[in-house]
């Protein structure tokens, strides 16, 4: 049994077509990195699988149990969470608080005068968090005053206190250096793999997607038009024509550069 599979997915907005007849099959501990351009379908994707958009038609399966009509939170607890492309983070308070926080909602317990969030148990669980995500070091610093990469990094390790077996991250690389996206990739990567989280990624960065993809859904008009290795989806004539950005309708080029936007 699949751990996650998409069944004949449909969404329409009035008269336009956001995806199409997706069907996707994932197995648990896959590496998943998901590629399209501007307004391919791979953002309406994600919003269907964790419930922020309801499919028109088709239906949604998680652990063999139909997900399709569930409401965000209720497919958070199930075990799918995500990350956003710009970090869902509380600015004015510090990093280790903003974790506090995190893990308070995803026990159900909201802070009070008779439930206060500093409680050992919480701040030990925070504090090895930190540390496995590489950001001890921030701990007590107001996130607004924080680089970019490391914002990404605790809004990630926020994601994961809910400890999900699926884990979608939409574009972890964006706005990151150059000279961090690697290293940014390999901290998350390691730990997702440690927790036995399987991984689906959102990422228009072509190197990115060749390190650390095992499998790649190419996103095009809606629809799926390659699901393989990346080796085989990059090398395919649809892909580099509408999602690299080669081809007759874009002349020559590297095309990784190319890319941009959501969809």
């Amino acid at each position: 049994m699949a751990l996650l599979e998409a069944i004949e997915l449909n969404k329409s907005f009035d008269h336009v077509v956001a995806a199409r007849n997706i069907n996707v099959s994932i197995e648990e501990n896959e590496v998943i990195g998901v590629i399209g351009a501007n307004g391919a379908g791979k953002t309406t994707f994600v919003n269907m699988v964790t419930g922020y958009l309801k499919p028109t038609s088709g239906r949604i399966m998680f652990q063999g149990r139909d997900i399709t009509h569930q409401a965000p939170r209720k497919i958070t607890h199930l075990g799918i969470c995500r990350s956003f492309q710009v970090p869902q983070l509380f600015f004015t308070a510090s990093v280790f608080d903003n974790l506090l926080i995190a893990l308070g909602v995803a026990e159900g317990t909201l802070p009070s005068l008779l439930r206060p969030l500093r409680r050992p148990d919480l701040e030990a669980r925070a504090d090895e968090m930190l540390e496995r995500y590489t950001i001890a070091q921030y701990r007590d610093q107001e996130v607004g005053l924080l680089p970019q990469g490391v914002r990404k990094l605790l809004d990630i390790a926020m994601a994961v206190v809910h400890k999900p077996s699926v884990l979608l991250l939409d574009e972890p690389t964006s706005g990151v250096s150059v000279d961090e996206k690697f290293g940014i990739m390999d901290i998350v990567m390691d730990a997702l793999k440690q927790a036995g989280v399987t991984v689906l990624f959102v990422e228009h960065d072509m190197e990115i997607i060749n390190r650390y993809a095992k499998r790649v859904l190419a996103f095009y008009d809606g629809t799926i038009i390659a699901d393989g290795p990346p080796d085989d989806v990059l090398r395919d004539a649809k892909v580099r024509e509408y999602v690299i950005g080669e081809g007759p309708a874009h002349g020559t080029g590297t095309g990784a550069e190319k890319e941009g936007g959501h969809a």
